[in-house]
Order: structure tokens, then C-alpha cells, then sequence
């Protein structure tokens, strides 16, 4: 009978689909574990989930204020996204979207470290809530820049030529003066010359003839230029 050769049989199993287990160096495998074993490749150890938010939060309430910083910054680098999104879409300015998130989140951090924040877990709705609010005062605020300087314009038209050039005036000085007016003289400044509105306008919104309005204005306008002519820049520091 002839003899097979290794090579003959590992041949025939390979045409039956079958190739046998075989250790180093191409030896039989002793036992039917030992080929595992010795030809196995360690998986790679997964990475750890990342910390949520809430968990985050909690470390920094819980300890001393300004110890965990690398869970602040951690936390900022998270959050910081979703505040510029909404300072995008809300205030639709770049810059003023990114100090939406510098105001913001340093608040908040600063509100989680003397624990001021209730809820910790809830970090991203506090965060939300605090950007709204943060983002309605800027609003008003460029309102209140854009109301002033109208103001200003119209207030320096009607003020008398002189033979010198008059001092600056700035929008600080202008505030102080308008506060000092009655509210019925400053509302009456404020329809003329911000909302341009005419004094049949005024009159009808506020109850009063077009005379009325008229001598209003005068008068406010009067005590304006007097305000801003006896407060030289910088009297209000």
C-alpha cells in the first residue's frame, strides 16, 4: 500500500474543504484550544463612554470651587457649540455670537461652582435658559446704542450754531440728560426723534393737541441743550 505524505494529506483536505489545524511551524495542534491560543491577537481595549454632561456638572458642584478644571473645560468645550448656534441664529452676528459663549459659560461654570445651580444634571437646560436671557439683554442693549445715537443726530440738529466748534458729545452725557427730563417731555423726544414721528402722531398717542406736543418738545429740547452745554465731556465720570 502506498504510503501518503503530509503534504498528499493536507493536499486532500484542502480539496474536501477542510484544512487541519496546525500549530508553529506548521506541527499538528496538540489539542483543539492550543491553535487559538497560540495564533490569538488581544483585542485592543475599547475606550471608555465619555462622561455626560450631567456627571460633569456634579464634579464641579461637588468640589472645592476651581478644582476641577478639567471638567470645566471639558464641560465649556461641549457646551460652547450650541450656545454660538443659538447666538447665530438669534442675534445673527458672529461676534456676537462668540461673546454669547464666553458670557455665558463662564457664568454658568461660575454658578456651578458656588452652587448656585440646583439641578446640575439639568446643565444643558440651565445653560439654554441662561443664553436666552443673556441674548435678549444684548438685543436691548443694541437697541438702546441705536436709540441713543438717532437721539443724539436729531438732538444736535436743533441745537444753535455757534461761532466755536461745540465740544464732543457722547452718548453717556446724553443718557444722563434725557433721565433727567420729566417722562412726558422724554417720551415726546424720544417719538420725535427716534421714531420720527410727526406731532399729529404724538398727539393722538399720547392725548394731547399738536400745540401741546410742539411746546413739550420745545421746552425739552431747551433743557437738553442746557444739560449738555453745562456738563463739559467727562464731568460724568
Amino acid at each position: 500500500m502506498p504510503r501518503t505524505s503530509a503534504h498528499d494529506s493536507r493536499t486532500d483536505h484542502a480539496r474536501r474543504g477542510r484544512v487541519p489545524r496546525t500549530g508553529p511551524a506548521g506541527s499538528p495542534c496538540a489539542g483543539p484550544g492550543l491553535c487559538v491560543t497560540l495564533g490569538a491577537v488581544p483585542h485592543a481595549e475599547s475606550e471608555p463612554p465619555p462622561i455626560p454632561d450631567a456627571e460633569l456638572a456634579r464634579r464641579i458642584a461637588a468640589r472645592p470651587a476651581g478644582s476641577a478644571t478639567v471638567e470645566e473645560a471639558e464641560l465649556y468645550r461641549r457646551l460652547a457649540p450650541r450656545v454660538r448656534l443659538y447666538g447665530l441664529k438669534h442675534l445673527r452676528s458672529e461676534a456676537a455670537a462668540a461673546d454669547l459663549v464666553q458670557h455665558v459659560l463662564v457664568l454658568a461654570i461660575e454658578k456651578l461652582r458656588t452652587g448656585q445651580v440646583r439641578e446640575p444634571e439639568r446643565i444643558a437646560s440651565f445653560v439654554l435658559s441662561t443664553a436666552r436671557l443673556v441674548a435678549r439683554d444684548f438685543r436691548r442693549a443694541t437697541a438702546r446704542r441705536h436709540e441713543d445715537s438717532a437721539l443724539l443726530a436729531g438732538v444736535i440738529e436743533t441745537m444753535p450754531a455757534a461761532e466755536a466748534p461745540p465740544e464732543p458729545l457722547d452718548l453717556d452725557r446724553l443718557r444722563r440728560c434725557l433721565d433727567a427730563l420729566a417722562e412726558r417731555d422724554r417720551t415726546v423726544i424720544v417719538l420725535s426723534f427716534y421714531d420720527e414721528r410727526t406731532s399729529g402722531q404724538i398727539a393722538r398717542q399720547l392725548g394731547l393737541t399738536e400745540g401741546n406736543v410742539r411746546v413739550i418738545r420745545h421746552r425739552a429740547l431747551a433743557q437738553l441743550h442746557r444739560c449738555l452745554e453745562l456738563a463739559p465731556a467727562g464731568s460724568w465720570s
